[in-house]
C-alpha cells in the first residue's frame, strides 16, 4: 500500500519515548516506495484534529538520530479522549476528513493503555467507513502496566533512576546521629512496578526498609507499626510507596487529608501528589522524630541521563517494528515484548492485537509481594534486572553537557533548506 505515514505521541513522557519516534522516521523515511510523506503530529491525536503536524522528511537525520538520547516527548503530548462513537462521531469524521487530506495510510500512536484505546477506536471507525489504514500502538508507560507485553518501553530507565537515586538518598537520610524516617514517594497508580524498583537498592543493601504498593490494601495503623518496628531497632526508617496505595476504604493518601480536593483529568483520573507530605504529617503525630518527604515527581520519567541501554535500544525497535509490521500488512496490534523462558535476557519482538491491550491493566505478580506487604521477594530482581542494565553511548556537547535533539518542526505542506 503506498501512501503516507503519521505518528503520534500522547500521555506521560518517558526519557526514552523519542527513541521509538526515531525507530519509526529512520524506518519509514527508509522505505519510500511505499511511504511517500513521514509526519509526526502535533501534541498526538489533538494535532491530527487541528491538521498540525510536521514534516519529518525535512528533518537533519543526524537529529532524528539524536532523538535516541533525547527525553520527554519531543513532539508534544495530551490527554485527550475520543468519545465514544456511539455518543459522538465528531472527532473520528475529523480525523477520517484529515486522513483522506493528506492520504494517510499508516498511523502509529505511542503511548499506554489509553493511547491504546484511542488507537483502537480509530482503527474500528476507519473501517467502518472503508478507509484503508493501517493502525499500530507503540507501547510507552514508565508505570510498565500494560497488557500481554513483559516490559513496556520507558520502565527500565525510570526503574533504574528509582534504584540509583534511593541508593543516594540512603547515603544522606542515614548519616546523622539523631532518629530519622524518610518517605519517599514513587509514581504508579495502579500498579507497583514503579515503587517495586526500589527494591534493587535495598538489595544493593543501601535502600528503603519498607516498600507499600497498590496490589495490596494500605492498613495505615499496620503500616506505622511496621516504621515503629524498624525505628526502635535501627533508629532510621526509609520508606517507599505508590503514590496510588489506598486504603481498605478506596481512599488515597492524600484524601486522608481532610482538606484535600484531588483534581481529575480527561480520563477520569484522580491528580494524585502530595502523598509524602500527608503520610509524613500523620506519622509525626505517633512517632516523634525528624522526618523527611520526598516526592521524586517528573524526574522519574525524563532523567534520561540514567537511562538504560536496554531500554533505550527496545524503545528504538518497537518503533522500527511497527513501521515493518505495517508494511507487511499488519493492522490493529500493539508492539510488544515477549521474554525467553531459558537464557539469557534477549529482546523478542510480538505483536498483540489492541483489541487486548485497550485499556487492560497488568498488576505486579501476588507472589512477587512479600507475606507481610512491605516489600519484594527474589522472582522480582530476577525480572528487573535485565530491563535497566547498560549504560548507553551518549553524544555530549563540548562541555560536557547532554545534546539533545534540535528540531526544525517544518509544518507539512511547507519548504525549508536542509
Amino acid at each position: 500500500m503506498k501512501g503516507n505515514l503519521i505518528y503520534g505521541q500522547s500521555g506521560g513522557p518517558t526519557s526514552v519515548i523519542n527513541a521509538s519516534a526515531a525507530g519509526v522516521f529512520l524506518e519509514a523515511l527508509s522505505h519510500s516506495a511505499e511511504i511517500e510523506k513521514v509526519y509526526a503530529a502535533h501534541h498526538g491525536i489533538v494535532g491530527i484534529l487541528q491538521e498540525d503536524f510536521f514534516d519529518m522528511g525535512q528533518e537533519d537525520p543526524q537529529e532524528l538520530k539524536l532523538l535516541k538520547q533525547t527525553p520527554s516527548s519531543a513532539l508534544g503530548s495530551c490527554r485527550y479522549k475520543l468519545a465514544a462513537l456511539e455518543d459522538d462521531e465528531t472527532d473520528y469524521a475529523r480525523i477520517l476528513e484529515v486522513f483522506k487530506k493528506y492520504n494517510i495510510r499508516y498511523f502509529f500512536y505511542n503511548g499506554g493503555n489509553d493511547s491504546m484505546d484511542t488507537c483502537s477506536k480509530v482503527s474500528q471507525y476507519l473501517r467502518s467507513k472503508n478507509y484503508d489504514c493501517r493502525v499500530i500502538g507503540v507501547p510507552k508507560t514508565i508505570d510498565n502496566d500494560l497488557a500481554v507485553t513483559d516490559h513496556c518501553p520507558g520502565y527500565g530507565s525510570a526503574a533504574r533512576y528509582i534504584a540509583t537515586t534511593l541508593m543516594e538518598i540512603y547515603q544522606d537520610a542515614t548519616v546523622y546521629d539523631a532518629g530519622q524516617i524518610t518517605f519517599v514517594e514513587i509514581m504508579g497508580r495502579h500498579a507497583g512496578w514503579l515503587a517495586a524498583a526500589s527494591a534493587v537498592a535495598a538489595a544493593q543493601g543501601c535502600g528503603p526498609d519498607l516498600i507499600y504498593l497498590p496490589e495490596r490494601v494500605f492498613d495505615l495503623e499496620k503500616v506505622i507499626a511496621d516504621i515503629q518496628e524498624v525505628y526502635d531497632r535501627k533508629g532510621k526508617v526509609i520508606v517507599c510507596f505508590s503514590e496510588g496505595v489506598k486504603t481498605a476504604d478506596g481512599k488515597f493518601i492524600p484524601e486522608l487529608d481532610p482538606q484535600a480536593d484531588l483534581s481529575v483529568d480527561a480520563f477520569g483520573h484522580k491528580q494524585l501528589g502530595g502523598a509524602a507530605e500527608t503520610l509524613a504529617k500523620i506519622v509525626g503525630t505517633r512517632i516523634p522524630t525528624k522526618i523527611r518527604a520526598i516526592e521524586l515527581s517528573l524526574m522519574q520519567r525524563c532523567a534520561a541521563h540514567l537511562a538504560s541501554e536496554r531500554d533505550v535500544e527496545d524503545s528504538f525497535r518497537a518503533g522500527q517494528a511497527a513501521v515493518q509490521a505495517a508494511l507487511a500488512g499488519k493492522t490493529d496490534i500493539m508492539i510488544g515484548f515477549a521474554r525467553p523462558d531459558q537464557g539469557a535476557y534477549q529482546t523478542q519482538i510480538q505483536e498483540i492485537p489492541l483489541e487486548v491491550v485497550a485499556n487492560a491493566e497488568k498488576k505486579l505478580p501476588d507472589a512477587w509481594i512479600n507475606a507481610a506487604g512491605n516489600g519484594l521477594e527474589e522472582p522480582f530482581l530476577d525480572y528487573i534486572m535485565p530491563l535497566i542494565s547498560g549504560q548507553p553511548e551518549r553524544i555530549l556537547d563540548p562541555h560536557g553537557l547532554p545534546r539533545f535533539a534540535r528540531l526544525k518542526f517544518v509544518q507539512a505542506g511547507q519548504k525549508v533548506d536542509k
